[in-house]
Formats: C-alpha cells, sequence, structure tokens
C-alpha cells in the first residue's frame, strides 16, 4: 500500500466535511476507511493529528455530544464539522 501522507488526509477529510454540510459531523474513522481500507485502523493516529491541525487552521471543529471541543484535550469519540 501506497504510504498516506498528511495532505492525503487533510484533503480526504476537509472534502467529507464539505460533503456532508455545514451541521452535520463525520467520523475520524470514515478518513481513515476512506485512505486505508483494511488497515484503517493504523490511519488513526494520523487522522486525529491532522484534525488537530486543521482545527488550528480555523478550517474545522471538533465535537463530542454535539459540543465543541478542545481535541488535544478531549477523551473518548470525536466528529468532525464545517466552522458554520
Amino acid at each position: 500500500m501506497t504510504p498516506v501522507t498528511d495532505t492525503n488526509v487533510r484533503d480526504c477529510l476537509l472534502a467529507l466535511v464539505q460533503k456532508r454540510g455545514p451541521h452535520k459531523t463525520i467520523c475520524p474513522s470514515e478518513v481513515a476507511r476512506a485512505l486505508g481500507g483494511e488497515d484503517w485502523r493504523a490511519l488513526m493516529e494520523q487522522v486525529r493529528a491532522v484534525g488537530t491541525e486543521l482545527v488550528k487552521a480555523g478550517k474545522i471543529a471538533v465535537t463530542q455530544k454535539g459540543q465543541i471541543v478542545n481535541p488535544q484535550t478531549a477523551k473518548g469519540p470525536i466528529r468532525y464539522r464545517l466552522i458554520p
């Protein structure tokens, strides 16, 4: 399998949240599954790291139970969405 770059992850994540729409969310695993196929779990740490960078850049928000959270301190499942 070709290595997945941070640029691949960024492009895929942004495309998925844009396709989903401004008030809907995606799971980080959707990005990993789209890029990694059967080996998607190995990409989860990279997806979360790129997601954190996109939050810092003001491109997306991270949520838990519908509330915006800090991706660096969030524990458990998170979701990504566009910033309205």
